[in-house]
């Protein structure tokens, strides 16, 4: 399912990628936030989400990403819709290792979705720390990033 880099970096220089986020609340109304290692938004607290992937049926790409991202297997059905939304960025995944210049185009459907606990097994694969913050600590906290920000506008 994954392209060779020099492949990937041609589909992000000339297409749009289409992603999802999820927008994490815990039973006390707080956001999961995890401290993003690559980019793009590297060095930002950013919300859960990824890619959906050629062929992969939204539905699937939901299990899949809410498994990844949150070790819970949470069906688009349990989740609340946020919105359609754009995110624009003036690097890409491989900037640090490559002399391109590259910009990144999301098209991000963004779903809400409620845990029952917070004590969740969350992976190290994108984001080295997580946190959770209400929403106006989020909107308040410039080290979040703005396209995290938008969902708590």
């Amino acid at each position: 399912m994954f392209l060779e880099k020099a492949d990937f970096t041609q589909v992000i220089a000339n297409t749009p990628l289409v992603s999802i986020d999820l927008v994490v609340k815990n039973p006390q109304g707080q956001f999961l936030l995890g401290w993003r290692k690559n980019r793009p938004a590297k060095n930002f607290w950013f919300v859960p989400g990824g890619r959906i992937q050629k062929n992969e049926r939204l539905e699937d790409a939901f299990v899949r990403l809410t498994e990844g991202e949150l070790g819970q297997h949470i069906t688009m059905s349990e989740a609340r819709w946020k919105g359609l939304y754009e995110h624009f960025y003036d690097d890409f995944v491989f900037s640090d290792e490559s002399d391109e210049q590259v910009s990144t185009h999301y098209v991000v459907l963004a779903f809400e979705v409620t845990l029952e606990q917070n004590d969740i097994e969350l992976p190290k694969g994108q984001h080295t720390d997580y946190r959770w913050a209400s929403a106006n600590e989020i909107l308040a906290d410039e080290q979040v990033h703005k396209h995290s920000r938008w969902y708590f506008e």
